[in-house]
């Protein structure tokens, strides 16, 4: 499953530059799934709906730090555990219950992301 954020981050960013998928960002910031991957042209998100990679997005938090779980790979193909959780001073960064993936399907976002 991917990995979120919560609300008792500090905002010290100690993750965002710890993520080979660059899925976290600072809160207020709009994302896209081209930023810090190889992906070009057509998406298809983990919802189906089918983006351009350059497509902006609406931030998930306003006011800390957040990981995208579309971009999320908890570091499979990677690292051996989710290096934003490793790095955290606050243990804040933890799974995500509402999307649960398999390593395949972790690893094949991955491969999605990073051709």
């Amino acid at each position: 499953m991917a990995i979120k954020i919560t609300d008792e981050c500090i905002n010290c960013g100690a993750c965002e530059p710890e993520c080979p998928n660059n899925a976290i960002y600072e809160g207020g910031t709009e994302w896209a799934i081209t930023d810090g991957t190889s992906v070009k042209g057509s998406f298809t998100l983990m919802d189906g709906q089918v983006v351009d990679a350059n497509e902006r997005f609406a931030p998930i938090s306003v006011d800390t730090y957040y990981i995208t779980p579309n971009k999320c790979t908890e570091c499979q193909g990677f690292h051996e555990e989710p290096q934003c959780a490793a790095v955290c001073p606050v243990d804040c960064c933890v799974p995500d219950e509402m999307y649960r993936e398999t390593i395949e399907e972790l690893l094949e976002k991955k491969d999605k992301l990073h051709l």
